[in-house]
């Protein structure tokens, strides 16, 4: 079985690319184990099809060196990065070169693509999520098992926060609630989107001192970070009785969560996902109040690729993991939105979260 490294190395071939060069952060901790810490000074991890080096300031060398024993070039502050790059790109066979193309990590600086720029005139620059976001989204075994972990303990908290409800807390009480959770548990908080009343109506609301109310419904939409490893789930609370035209909405929600989950078939395109849950929404005569894409990729970040959309002609593979999140948001009124997180197996997918989707009524 082959490597993450030599996986990328792979992929860097079939898109016919020279290599890519990645900045300190998720990508190179998902290839190295270790990322140096960002700073002012150019860092890159390099990988072509054939060899990897790195770039790094004097000062994290030493503790780079206990972790890999890639080839090596750093520099001193006074010195600078230009002599130590040329040297880096020697070692990769790309130093000179004219015509090549290559990738480059999302978390590059700007300045410090503008220094490979001078370096390497005459090159094609490329997102490099082409390769990384490939590799990255086709899940291993041990990295499914540490999304369960963190799914685990999401479920936990948004148990405790959905029972924590009442009239009269703020969002901000409940947001703080959520992060207290995760802390007890030894995860990190990554978000914690609380919405309530008319604000459910906003897909990425700024949880705020608004006070829950009865009468209204109240959107929670969470995760955290556990041994590396993201989570995310969304669930609807109401404040007292639930209206039938409220009904209504989260019971057409669910429905398109359960035919987007259906819809993930291995070989299938990622477009038919989302149009699974669009046209039920449709159908219900909401199609207008979907904005958004049905699902993201998670994993060392909560949004990652694959993008679950429409024009996604992808195939979905084993081992991809993606939230299927369909809302419907009716302006200055109310919104319902559900999230499940789903692993893709041989026979289909597999749903993380084992909390019910049904709205949790909290008595006024």
């Amino acid at each position: 079985m082959m490597g993450r490294k030599e996986r990328l190395q792979a992929r860097i071939r079939e898109l016919g690319w020279d290599g890519v060069f990645l900045s300190p952060g998720e990508d190179v901790a998902y290839l190295a184990g270790i990322t140096p810490t960002p700073d002012e000074r150019p860092s890159f991890l390099a990988v072509t099809p054939e060899k990897v080096g790195w770039l790094v300031p004097e000062l994290n060398e030493a503790q780079l060196r206990r972790h890999v024993e890639d080839f090596t070039a750093s520099y001193s502050d006074e010195e600078g990065p230009r002599e130590a790059l040329k040297r880096l790109l020697s070692h990769l066979g790309l130093e000179g070169k004219k015509g090549l193309r290559l990738g480059v990590g999302e978390a590059m600086r700007a300045d410090f693509l503008l220094l490979l720029q001078e370096v390497l005139p005459g090159t094609e620059w490329w997102p490099a999520t082409a390769a990384m976001g490939y590799v990255r989204s086709r899940k291993e075994p041990e990295e499914i098992a540490r999304l369960e972990r963190a799914q685990s303990i999401t479920d936990e908290v948004m148990e405790e926060a959905l029972a924590f409800l009442r009239p009269g807390l703020t969002e901000r009480d409940v947001a703080r609630k959520i992060e207290e959770g995760f802390s007890r548990r030894g995860a990190q908080l990554l978000f914690a989107i609380v919405a309530s009343g008319p604000e459910t109506a906003l897909p990425h609301h700024h949880t705020s001192d608004r006070v829950l109310r009865e009468g209204e419904p109240v959107l929670l939409d969470i995760g955290c970070r556990f041994e590396g490893y993201a989570s995310d789930i969304t669930r609807m609370a109401f404040i007292g009785e639930p209206s039938e035209e409220y009904l209504q909405v989260h019971r057409t929600v669910e429905a398109a969560v359960q035919r987007a989950l259906s819809a993930i078939q291995v070989g299938r395109p990622l477009a038919e996902v989302d149009k699974a849950a669009r046209e039920t929404i449709e159908k219900a005569g909401f199609g207008p109040y979907f904005v958004h894409r049905v699902g993201h990729g998670i994993g060392m970040t909560g949004h990652e690729p694959p993008s679950v959309h429409g024009r996604n002609l992808d195939p979905v593979e084993v081992g991809m993991v993606f939230s299927v999140e369909p809302g419907i948001y009716l302006p200055g009124r109310f919104g319902v939105r559900l999230e499940e997180v789903a692993v893709v197996g041989e026979g289909g997918p597999r749903v993380l979260s084992r909390l019910s989707r049904d709205v949790r009524v909290v008595e006024g």
